[in-house]
């Protein structure tokens, strides 16, 4: 979203006008009264929230509470911390008056509820131009302290599928896969008539399926060995278009406008050395039930396949070319992909009670 001083316009070449509007409610005071409530509660009751007690967090403003002032305007306002890595990321509050364009819970673009608190952020995971061209929007942020190469360290952040709205017309109707977490050791921080970035399609954190849920929050974390001192955090969609799977709210053929756009809202972003720092995931080599898995996705030089055992699986390419096939031993068994192409793959695995699939990606 755009933002700026004056008049604001243009959703990605949509022809939508707002003007910023500065309350007298900030949300830091919102915070505060937030969180003093939670402190009586706690000195009454002796009770602590599971959320209050994790560990490390090294996020900073990791709910996105704190900001100077409760602003009426797309874009990300006067938040402390976080800043745009790519285009504009919203900032979207509960302070604002009912309906506002980026108000909670009805806003332009949704109708939600924070996960936690009284904000959070909203940005397009996939967007599609009439010409073609590709855009992304990514936030970033500092971390407390930079990361220690040889360390694991655990993630999580909430998102939901955005839909519908108080627009005349929904202004989305696509979900999108890909939304994650991508750690840097430099600051990207993106100002208007800079380049539009390529994507890395790499993330240490990856929601590799499409995040359909416009309800609820989804969890989406997982952990990872730091190799370098990174020293800041982006949440957004770090994959192409070719690389990233969507799925339809409706056909295309019976809407009016259509725009091939997902947006999803971010909160509560978590990264912590502590295992139990950050709310808990399925971290390495876990899996969900008996669901098949390919780990780590996106993949370099190995491929670890879980709950695959038993049946005959094979790899195909893009093109639907086999690049490999044989028979899975035990529950989690390692494939050595150095030597293949880079690009997405098909994990398939055939038993007699049917046909399971996984794509992932291999990238340099």
């Amino acid at each position: 979203m755009n933002a700026g001083s004056g008049m604001h316009c243009n959703f990605h070449g949509l022809e939508r006008c707002f003007r910023p509007i500065r309350t007298k409610t900030p949300a830091m005071f919102l915070n505060g009264v937030r969180f003093l409530r939670q402190a009586v509660f706690i000195a009454l009751t002796g009770w602590v929230c599971p959320s209050l007690a994790l560990g490390q967090n090294l996020v900073p403003n990791p709910g996105f509470e704190e900001a100077d002032s409760c602003w009426q305007i797309l874009g990300l306002g006067e938040i402390h911390d976080w800043y745009s890595a790519y285009l504009t990321p919203d900032y979207l509050l509960s302070c604002l008056p009912y309906g506002s364009v980026n108000g909670l819970p009805l806003n332009i673009l949704t109708f939600q509820y924070p996960y936690e608190g009284e904000a959070c952020i909203g940005l397009c995971t996939y967007v599609r131009t009439g010409d073609g061209e590709e855009q992304r929007e990514w936030i970033m942020a500092p971390l407390t302290e930079p990361l220690v190469p040889g360390q694991t360290y655990y993630c999580s952040f909430r998102a939901n599928a955005a839909f519908g709205g108080n627009d005349q017309y929904p202004l989305v109707w696509l979900a999108s896969s890909n939304v994650g977490m991508l750690f840097t050791t430099y600051d990207r921080h993106w100002y208007w008539n800079d380049p539009y970035p390529v994507a890395p399609n790499v993330a240490q954190v990856d929601y590799g399926e499409v995040l359909t849920d416009t309800m609820n929050w989804t969890l989406v974390g997982g952990s990872f060995v730091a190799d370098s001192a990174y020293s800041y955090v982006m949440v957004g969609n770090f994959f192409s278009n070719e690389l990233t799977d969507t799925v339809r709210f409706a056909d295309p053929a019976n809407v009016f406008p259509w725009y091939d756009i997902s947006y999803t809202l971010i909160d509560a972003v978590c990264v912590s050395p502590d295992p139990n720092g950050c709310e808990r995931v399925q971290w390495i080599g876990e899996a969900e039930g008996s669901k098949p898995y390919v780990y780590p996705n996106p993949a370099i030089d190995a491929i670890l396949i879980g709950n695959a055992s038993g049946g005959k699986t094979e790899v195909l390419d893009m093109l639907g070319r086999r690049v490999w096939s044989g028979m899975v031993v035990g529950k989690r068994f390692s494939l050595d992909v150095a030597a293949w192409s880079r690009g997405a793959y098909v994990l398939r695995i055939r038993r007699e009670s049917g046909i399971q699939t996984v794509k992932f990606v291999l990238t340099e």
